[in-house]
């Protein structure tokens, strides 16, 4: 839960910097816990490769903008406000699935992280 719930934290306190601080919370848990709890192991690593798969998006829809010269962002910004949003509920309904230990999965996220 709360490697879930660090990643929300880590975004809302660090948005200003693009929310960089998404990856710092599941990262530190999944290193310190990968040994030994193999539930927190699953669920730090889902939280981190979603937070990372989000921050591609982010990455492409920034792109997006600039190549076409700021008139992208007609439809770069309702687009990103959809995926703020669908991270944010994502985020607490993943949270409450480990609180309550189920094994929850993101959907539409890479699994760079094995």
């Amino acid at each position: 839960m709360f490697a879930h719930l660090s990643a929300l934290v880590g975004g809302l306190l660090t948005g200003a910097f693009a929310g960089l601080g998404c990856f710092i919370g599941p990262l530190i848990i999944w290193l310190i816990k990968k040994d030994t709890m193999p539930f927190v192991d699953d669920q730090a690593k889902e939280a981190l490769n979603f937070n990372i798969t989000l921050a591609i998006v982010g990455v492409a829809l920034l792109l997006l903008t600039l190549i076409t010269f700021g008139f992208g962002a007609l439809l770069t910004v309702p687009v990103g406000i959809l995926v703020g949003i669908a991270w944010l509920v994502f985020t607490i309904i993943a949270a409450i699935k480990a609180n309550e230990g189920e094994r929850y999965r993101y959907p539409f996220t890479l699994r760079l992280i094995k």
